[in-house]
């Protein structure tokens, strides 16, 4: 007998309560084992900490010393015409608000602005030399969560997810932390699923008692008696989705009751930090108020890797967040003092717990500053050279990999565009960017696009 693929399981199953139960548990199997590893990953798990509006690159982590020699100044003409999303292009170049200085063994220079961060310096890697492709919020906030300027593509958490499964079968394989301050432009779709199965879009959580809203049971509704329910409304679902050709669509709705369910149980202990010790909450900064939001958000991701959420992206910033077109200094300031010493804390804390060598930690925009002054005291948004770094497992820190020009508009020593860290990310995982596809619309659509000239940064590399 030839064996039975999954769609004849189904078939084979049943229509009673069994066939139910057989089809639960399959598609269970499938959302925890859905691993597409084409080699030995590097690290199993990702940990995203995203400031939102765009850090300023020449004030935190790319020193440039003839920035502040041309202060003052307009861009040399050798630069080039120079196009930016406001009439800047002209204005006084701004030097760096903050000294770098070096630190660590490795030397790697940090501005000031992030003293605890700069303690990690023989962690970062240190990329100097991101580029992307529009000078626009919502298009750079697309293109850097999902490779693609345009709204409705499917994000790196989903692809993730659907490449990889989640090792917890009670909780999603990809999790949000939005800041809690306001939304993010561009909104939701930054890390919807798009054109994937639904299953893999990202879930969006909350510290306090109600992590996911709308997810209480309803009122004198026992356990056993919600259980009885849903099994009736699990048998009803598939029957209704047998007769449609097994719908992913359909599918993923049928499987987000069922996950449901399960993290009612999960969910509150997950953010339950009363369970940290106090040095952990103070490792965090929970314990102070300038601190607070983001150290106990940083805290819940690790506390969500740790069982089994494969994805976590941790968002910093309101909707203005770090887009700092008026004011540089009291922008990031604020900014910096909120999110520098929990980022501090999660790095050690990943040491300490022995999640440092398979979990993946970023930090970085969608796109970095202008060298040249806006209002004075501002800078634009710049796309065309910024940094994000990187720490932890498959990397190797206290190093600095690329750089932009003497002034730090555009990348120019070993580009890095975003398509590569895409594909760099995914090999990190195991996953080889070219296999990684999804068959919509006649297309073998992929993360990274189409595969010319896409390549994994290989010197970045532990």
């Amino acid at each position: 007998m030839l064996p039975l693929n999954r769609r004849q399981l189904f078939q084979y199953g049943g229509s009673g309560l069994g066939g139910v139960a057989l089809s639960t548990l399959l598609q269970r199997e499938s959302r925890a084992t859905n691993d597409r590893t084409d080699f030995t990953p590097r690290v199993k798990r990702v940990i995203w900490l995203f400031m939102h509006g765009g850090p300023s690159h020449v004030d935190l982590f790319d020193p440039k010393p003839e920035l502040a020699r041309l202060a003052g100044q307009s861009v040399p003409a050798s630069f080039g015409a120079v196009m930016t999303r406001r009439k800047v292009a002209q204005n006084p170049l701004l030097p760096a608000i903050k000294p770098f200085r070096q630190h660590g063994q490795s030397g790697l220079e940090i501005s000031d602005f992030l003293p605890n961060i700069a303690t990690c310096a023989d962690d970062l890697c240190v990329l100097r030399s991101l580029h992307g492709d529009s000078v626009n919020h919502p298009q750079s906030v697309y293109q850097m969560n999902t490779g693609s300027v345009l709204m409705g593509r499917p994000s790196v958490g989903s692809w993730v997810s659907y490449g990889l499964g989640s090792e917890n079968e009670d909780l999603p394989a990809f999790v949000v932390l939005p800041d809690p301050a306001g939304g993010l432009k561009g909104g939701p779709p930054a890390w919807g699923n798009g054109f994937l199965p639904a299953s893999y879009q990202g879930v969006t959580m909350r510290p306090g008692a109600k992590p996911i809203l709308h997810l209480d049971s309803a009122a004198g509704l026992t356990a056993t008696e919600q259980r009885r329910m849903l099994d009736a409304l699990q048998q009803l679902n598939q029957r209704h989705l047998h007769q449609r050709d097994k719908d992913d669509a359909l599918a993923a709705r049928i499987e987000a009751y069922e996950l449901a369910y399960r993290m009612q149980a999960t969910a509150p202990e997950l953010v339950d930090i009363g369970q940290e010790s106090a040095s952990t909450l103070q490792l965090y900064g929970v314990d102070q108020k300038t601190t607070n939001d983001f150290g106990t958000r940083c805290l819940l991701a690790r506390r969500m890797i740790e069982r089994g959420v494969r994805f976590v992206q941790v968002y910093s910033g309101d909707t203005n967040g770090w887009d700092a077109h008026s004011d540089v200094a009291d922008n990031h300031r604020k900014l910096c003092m909120a999110t520098d010493l929990p980022v501090a804390g999660l790095l050690q804390d990943l040491k300490q717990r022995g999640l440092w060598d398979d979990t993946l930690v970023i930090w970085g925009g969608e796109f970095g500053r202008m060298p040249m002054s806006e209002q004075g005291k501002g800078r634009d948004h710049n796309p065309w050279g910024y940094t994000v770094w990187l720490a932890g497992g498959g990397v190797r820190g206290g190093m600095a990999y690329g750089a932009t020009d003497a002034i730090g508009l555009r990348a120019e020593e070993k580009p890095v565009h975003i398509r590569n860290f895409h594909a760099t990310l995914l090999h990190l995982l195991g996953v080889d960017h070219e296999k990684l596809s999804y068959y919509h619309n006649g297309l073998d659509e992929r993360l990274i696009g189409p595969t010319e000239d896409v390549e994994i940064v290989q010197e970045i590399l532990a």
